[in-house]
C-alpha cells in the first residue's frame, strides 16, 4: 500500500486547518505555506468536502473550514476519501474479486493485516497528530514515535 500525493497533500491540508479549526481557510491560505500548486489543493479540498470532511462556502471571505473537532477525523477517513476502501488486495474488496478466496490461506491473513491496519489508522486523529508534532517539537517524542 502506498499514500499517493494527492492523499499526502489532504492530510498536510487538514494538519495546518486543524491548527484553527474553526477559521475559514481559501485555497490560496493553504497553498502557499505548504507549497502545494492551488489547483491541485482546490481539487482536493473539493473530495475532502464531497466527503464531508470540510465544507465550503462561495464567494467574499468563502473557504473552506473542518466539519468535526480534529480528534474525530481519522487518519483512515482522509485516506477512504480519497482513495477509496482500503485494500491490499483485490480480494479484499468485494468478495467476488477472487474466485479462490474461500480455499486461499493467504485470504485469512490479508483479512487480518487489513483489519489491524484500518484499527490502527482510526487510532491517529489530526489532533494525535498535532500533539506528536509539538511533542517532537518539545523533543518529548522522536519521530519513530518512542518517547525519550
Amino acid at each position: 500500500m502506498k499514500i499517493s500525493r494527492e492523499t499526502d497533500y489532504a492530510i498536510r491540508c487538514l494538519l495546518f486547518m486543524a491548527r484553527d479549526p474553526l477559521q475559514v481557510f481559501s485555497v490560496g491560505k493553504i497553498s502557499g505555506p505548504q507549497k502545494m500548486p492551488p489547483s491541485f489543493l482546490a481539487k482536493i479540498l473539493q473530495k475532502l468536502t464531497r466527503a464531508g470532511i470540510t465544507t465550503s462556502t462561495r464567494g467574499a471571505g468563502g473557504g473552506f473550514r473542518l466539519t468535526e473537532s480534529p480528534d474525530r477525523i481519522t487518519l483512515l477517513s482522509v485516506i477512504e476519501a480519497l482513495e477509496g476502501p482500503l485494500k491490499l488486495n483485490d480480494c479484499l474488496v468485494d468478495g467476488t474479486t477472487c474466485v479462490r478466496a474461500n480455499g486461499c490461506s493467504a485470504h485469512s491473513a490479508w483479512m487480518e493485516v487489513r483489519g489491524e491496519i484500518v484499527r490502527t489508522m482510526r487510532r491517529y486523529t489530526l489532533r494525535r497528530l498535532l500533539d506528536r508534532e509539538e511533542g517532537q517539537r518539545a523533543g518529548e517524542i522522536h519521530p519513530t514515535g518512542e518517547g525519550t
